[in-house]
């Protein structure tokens, strides 16, 4: 009689834990896609296109290439914006990084701008074909070869 009520007890808080456990930790959508979502939403002409490993790929017409970074764990950056255009970019593509930057880092539009045309702008005869800046706490990379001209933007984990 007494092993029957200790193990009917045993049972009563086993699912009482497991009852706990699914209400307090509801199911979340991946952060990255929610950040894909917005930027769908909020710029014109942006799909998104599909999703590998911790890299969602979306196209636009201003871009050759673009894609969103999501950090893994270990990783030193939080996210990633890396587009890649013409060897001479559009005003259209400085309009897509700038707004796609700001939407990913919550960072106004004209900061990012600022940043992004000052790194592609860069980038000749006298300074080379990699840039890498820094500016309103965001990490950018410029690289440019005989066709194309591409930018990598991250914050790092810490900022």
């Amino acid at each position: 009689m007494i092993s029957r009520l200790h193990f009917r007890g045993a049972v009563i808080v086993a699912a009482a834990i497991t009852g706990l456990v699914t209400l307090t930790a509801p199911a979340r959508a991946d952060q990255c896609d929610d950040i894909a979502k917005q930027l769908a939403g909020g710029i014109d002409g942006l799909k998104v296109n599909f999703k590998a490993a911790n890299i969602i790929y979306l196209t636009h017409p201003a871009a050759k290439e673009l894609s969103l970074g999501c950090r893994t764990q270990g990783q030193a950056y939080s996210n990633e914006l890396y587009a890649k255009g013409d060897r001479k970019p559009t005003p259209q593509f400085y309009d897509l990084v700038a707004s796609a930057a700001a939407i990913i880092f919550t960072v106004t539009k004209d900061d990012t701008t600022t940043g992004a045309s000052r790194c592609l702008k860069r980038m000749g005869l006298l300074r080379g074909d990699k840039i890498t800046m820094r500016y309103k706490r965001l990490n950018m990379e410029c690289t440019r070869t005989k066709t194309d001209a591409a930018i990598a933007i991250t914050r790092p984990k810490d900022e």
